[in-house]
């Protein structure tokens, strides 16, 4: 018999109510002979209010590398619980099931806490369980190092953990149950036109997922595609019964239709950092993105064009808004050593990206986005690109107008 995974995100566990909804789910699709894995998330507010705990046993004075082991105990809690709700719940309805944690499950990661990478599974007895018609609910989000400690994956980790333990059990497919029932061509709390997509590729939704759309966090595409794991996004708010067609993430040959845009993307945690005159030798860019890396500073957009002066160039990069201060701060401090003249940040700026396959072998799809843009006097601020993406960085006001704009301009819009 085929193996499959199921998980439940935290609003979809979110009291006993939605958990009775999820077990009535599971209950339904091991009627029809599946055997199953369920990864669950903690119950939603769960986690931060651990994360709250854990901070204010801590105080302020203690230092990372004796704080985060224990950080990850506290949090990795709030998945133990659902699991072992879900399987009482399963339970009551008369079937066979059980807990399972990150240490009991043996999925290995490194010690990197608080945002820790899986490297593996140990033998552990879960195939064999599933195989004898064991359900096994998964507390996601968690794993174990080669020390024994409990170590987590990081914010949206339990997606990572449920497309990791679909690849250890050689499952047929991955499904992530949440709270919209797929994957959409933009938001639609924002375009009301948008559109459900029946499948995307793996390289559409790992552009998306890194560009701003949270349905799925983009480790888990990372995993995914790595490993070539069917995922589907489907409903956990719809009754078994009720047609849950979802959105089925999959390889590329397997989409016969191939939109020349799939979706438009945006992110409003943006900020600019603009360095004016920096001197134009090599190392220096290697010094400045170095310096930042080690301050934990994600970059995004990178642009440098030769400025007025002799030997001199302007730079251009963009990082998340919350990091734009701890860039500030590095730069500044290491201003006599790259020689630049002036440092700017602009923190009201949206990032806005088209995505599509089908952008390999079109032309024109530049010239639509800027024209679009420039209709609506949209300005565009830096573009970075890539085989399948234009991204632009835009003043942020201008971020629905912009959406919308395109969303249409591509023909995404519902007839």
């Amino acid at each position: 018999m085929a193996r499959t995974v199921l998980k439940f995100g935290g609003t979809s566990v979110g009291d006993l109510d939605r958990i009775a909804n999820v077990a009535d789910i599971v209950a339904s699709r091991a009627a029809l002979g599946e055997h199953m894995a369920v990864v669950v998330s903690a119950m939603a507010g769960e986690t931060n209010k651990l994360v709250a705990y854990a901070e204010g046993a801590a105080g302020d004075g203690l230092a990372r590398e004796n704080f985060d082991d224990e950080y990850d105990v506290v949090v990795a809690s709030g998945e133990q619980v659902t699991a072992g709700l879900l399987a009482l719940a399963l339970r009551r309805r008369g079937l066979k099931a059980r807990s399972w944690l990150g240490w009991q499950l043996r999925m290995k990661t490194d010690g990197d806490h608080s945002r820790a990478r899986i490297l593996g599974f140990d033998n552990s007895g879960l195939p064999e369980s599933v195989d004898r018609g064991e359900i096994a609910v998964i507390a996601g989000f968690q794993g174990v190092t080669d020390d024994d400690r409990v170590a987590t994956l990081g914010r949206g980790g339990s997606d990572t953990s449920a497309v990791a333990v679909a690849a250890a059990l050689n499952a047929t497919v991955c499904d992530i149950y949440t709270d919209v029932d797929g994957v959409y061509t933009t938001d639609p709390r924002m375009v009301p036109k948008a559109q459900r997509i029946a499948k995307i590729s793996y390289e559409e939704m790992l552009e998306m997922a890194s560009l701003g759309a949270k349905v799925l966090q983009t480790r888990s595409v990372e995993l995914a595609m790595n490993h070539n794991v069917p995922v589907r996004v489907l409903s956990s708010f719809l009754k078994p019964g009720v047609p849950n067609p979802g959105t089925l993430v999959c390889s590329e040959e397997e989409i016969v239709e191939k939109q020349v845009v799939s979706g438009v993307a945006y992110s409003r945690d943006e900020a600019k950092v603009t360095l004016y005159g920096v001197a134009d030798k090599p190392g220096v860019s290697a010094k400045i993105f170095s310096a930042l890396a080690h301050a934990g500073v994600n970059v995004d957009m990178i642009v440098q064009a030769n400025a007025r002066g002799p030997e001199r160039a302007n730079m251009v990069f963009t990082c998340t808004d919350r990091d734009s201060p701890i860039a500030k701060e590095t730069l500044e401090n290491m201003a006599a050593d790259i020689g630049y003249q002036q440092l700017e940040v602009t923190r009201d700026v949206s990032k806005i990206s088209i995505i599509g396959v089908g952008m390999k072998s079109h032309t024109g799809v530049a010239e639509t986005m800027f024209t679009a843009l420039y209709e609506k006097g949209i300005n565009i601020d830096v573009i970075s690109t890539s085989e399948i993406k234009i991204s632009v960085l835009i003043a942020a006001p201008y971020t629905e107008l912009a959406v919308r704009a395109l969303h249409t301009a591509f023909g995404l819009d519902a007839v």
